[in-house]
């Protein structure tokens, strides 16, 4: 059975029963792969206010429908007012808001010129340097060249168009295999859910995907803006 990290990841799948509509049928509709309609119904996922959007429309409902609240009133919250405009975040409030996301880009230079590519992460608070960011991948996909740089360049970001509020945190550092087999099984150990269950670390796009990347930042910055 199922174990829906999320009450939207539960809503969606619920909904999505409800109207006899498998999961191809869905994202086709809504303009998302598969892979990733599957990761936001089993893991703790948080789905742009864009692409709630479109799934909320594939499955007849709303997004307040699934998101389990009123529909937003287009105010910013308490803590952010529209006269402050842009605010830099402190690296702390930064790691916080990593910490409670798991998608996010990576910067990525090649022999086509650069491109972004998305991956599904994880914190690792052991490092042997320090505090780390970590995601799996396949040594052929092109997250895996990250490894090849000097500098990766990460960033996570969210923006609730309702509310018109929005943050960024970029990490900047180098990006490196992890090799060690004691040190693979630590993070499989510490980065799994209860009852064996794969957390955030699992990639969403599925497949043989062995390869542990960690990236050590020396700079933390995030930004956070309210739209006026």
């Amino acid at each position: 059975m199922e174990n829906h990290r999320t009450d939207v990841g539960r809503r969606i799948a619920l909904r999505r029963e409800q109207l006899g509509l498998d999961r191809g049928a869905v994202a086709e509709k809504a303009g998302v792969a598969p892979e990733y309609l599957r990761y936001l119904e089993e893991r703790p996922a948080s789905p742009s206010y864009a692409s709630l959007t479109r799934v909320a429309r594939a499955l007849d409902t709303t997004v307040a429908e699934l998101s389990g609240g009123p529909p937003p009133s287009g105010a910013a919250p308490p803590e952010v007012s529209h006269r402050e405009g842009l605010r830099v975040l402190d690296e702390g409030t930064c790691w916080e808001l990593l910490a409670e996301h798991s998608v996010g880009r990576v910067a990525l230079a090649g022999d086509g010129g650069p491109s972004i590519v998305p991956v599904n992460y994880a914190l690792d608070d052991r490092a042997p340097d320090g505090r780390a960011l970590v995601y799996r991948t396949a040594p052929d996909a092109a997250p895996a060249r990250a490894v090849e740089a000097d500098e990766l360049a990460f960033e996570v970001d969210h923006l609730d168009e309702a509310q018109r509020v929005g943050w960024s945190v970029l990490l900047v550092g180098p990006a490196r295999p992890v090799t060690d087999l004691d040190e693979i099984r630590s993070l499989t150990e510490r980065l799994t859910g209860p009852e064996g269950e794969p957390d955030a670390s699992e990639p969403w796009a599925g497949g043989e995907r062995d390869l542990w990347v960690r990236l050590t930042p020396h700079r933390v910055t995030g930004r956070r803006v309210t739209l006026a």
